[in-house]
């Protein structure tokens, strides 16, 4: 089974299916050239002769994005996305991990080159049990450990969790949806899960506000995908009431706190539906019935999955978890505790069932036996207008165990915000033990091969 053949095998040739500045595609257009891109790749001399190889794909988002991964997907060559934050180093770490045969760097399905890749040690992984999956993916999380994972995804698990997803989203043809968010990060269940039941996607520039609207309006979006970030964009300006047009707007790629979810409705009279998106598990969880009342839930878990609580860590159960993990080796089998998989997130249940994320089982900082979570310490700092980007951790102390500490990236390098000025926020919005002691400004964080703040 190859989830690209499904796609085209239930698509209408003639309606809509990608939409962006540069180039509008149907159905039938998409095929072609994607069969076009499949003849020029497989006839390159630097393509692997070999079966399901596995190839990195370094390109921009876009459309020629979704009509390169579709090509290399179509020919069952395993597909691992190269993130464009990542930096050569990482790039190369990536590389090793998975044991890439090749690199395609495409600028567009015109403009590419194939970059052969060599290894020095021996792969972490049976190549035999590898292909047997029918792998269509390769993805890297932070993992449950904090250590960078390569979680491998088949064609099977794919359509089954983009089957599972759309039970809560609902999504048809009848849908056009407006994406603003990173492909190499999240091509793999939201891109195939809309083509797949015949969507519209319209792919806007997401730095721009005013064109996200006006593509918006221009051909109708029903469904927006985006993080809070996007929306807080959207929010200030003048026509943000036309947002209301939308039937769904999904807010998704880190935390939705009350403040954004209060601007968007009052801006637009839409509620935001956040929703918990897990490499390992796909959508199991969106806030659909109460986005109004309770906009920092995750929500409930959708009909197809089960969830509880060990030990306030959340556990899932349903279709299309992950098939393994690279390197090591390690099946789902021997990965799930008798059918739950373990998130590593910690997680609270409301009286209503709504279901809230606090933090991180690694990442929970031990002050005098009261448990701090740098997320939130993390989400607070963020809300100054001056800061960029910040991480918190724990210093040893001699008596409490450890002390909240914070690494920030300031928006402006030569005029950080006071630092009594930070622990002032803190101290209006947080617990005084969560309240971080020692402040330090930096150029900037490491981040994990998927993006995310790398913790100690």
């Amino acid at each position: 089974m190859n989830i690209v053949d499904l796609i085209f095998s239930r698509s209408t040739t003639t309606h809509s299916a990608v939409v962006s500045p540069e180039l509008q595609l149907t159905f039938g257009e998409l095929e072609a050239r994607m069969k076009k891109c499949v003849q020029r790749l497989s006839e390159d001399p630097s393509w692997p002769k070999k079966e399901r190889p596995r190839i990195g794909l370094n390109a921009p988002s876009g459309a020629d994005y979704i009509v390169v991964a579709m090509a290399i997907l179509q020919q069952n060559a395993c597909f691992v996305p190269i993130p464009n934050e990542l930096t050569a180093s990482e790039r190369a770490q990536l590389a090793q991990a998975t044991v890439l045969d090749v690199i395609v760097h495409a600028q567009s399905v015109e403009d590419w080159r194939i970059e052969a890749v060599s290894h020095d040690s021996p792969t972490g992984f049976d190549e035999a049990e590898l292909a047997a999956l029918n792998p269509a993916f390769i993805r890297f999380s932070s993992g449950t450990t904090g250590t960078s994972k390569g979680i491998v995804i088949s064609h099977e698990t794919l359509l089954a969790r983009i089957t599972a997803a759309n039970e809560g989203l609902r999504i048809g043809p009848q849908d056009r949806v407006l994406w603003v968010l990173p492909m190499a990060h999240h091509f793999a269940v939201s891109i195939v899960l809309y083509l797949y039941h015949g969507a519209t996607t319209i792919l806007a520039p997401a730095s721009d506000p005013k064109v996200m609207l006006e593509m918006m309006k221009a051909h109708g979006a029903t469904v927006m995908y985006g993080s809070p970030y996007h929306y807080t964009m959207l929010s200030g300006q003048t026509d943000a009431a036309s947002l209301g047009s939308l039937r769904l707007a999904v807010s998704t790629a880190f935390a939705l706190t009350n403040e954004v979810a209060e601007l968007f409705a009052s801006k637009t009279g839409l509620h935001l539906t956040q929703g918990m998106g897990i490499i390992e598990a796909g959508l199991p969880i969106l806030n659909l019935q109460h986005a109004k009342d309770r906009p920092t839930s995750i929500g409930k878990p959708l009909p197809a999955f089960e969830v509880k609580l060990d030990d306030g860590e959340l556990m899932l159960r349903g279709p299309g978890v992950f098939d393994a993990y690279l390197t090591p080796w390690q099946p789902r089998e021997t990965v799930l505790r008798d059918g739950w998989f373990a998130t590593g997130d910690i997680a609270e249940m409301d009286e209503a069932g709504c279901l809230y994320l606090r933090g991180r089982v690694r990442s929970v900082i031990n002050v005098g036996g009261l448990k701090c979570f740098p997320e939130e310490v993390e989400a607070v700092l963020c809300s100054h207008p001056e800061v960029k980007a910040a991480r918190v951790s724990g210093r040893a102390h001699p008596a409490l165990g450890a002390m909240p500490k914070v690494e920030i990236i300031p928006k402006n390098t030569e005029s950080p915000p006071a630092v009594m000025e930070l622990r002032k926020l803190c101290q209006e919005r947080l617990s005084a033990y969560k309240v971080p002691v020692f402040y330090s400004f930096v150029s900037e964080l490491p981040l994990t091969a998927s993006g995310k703040i790398r913790r100690y």
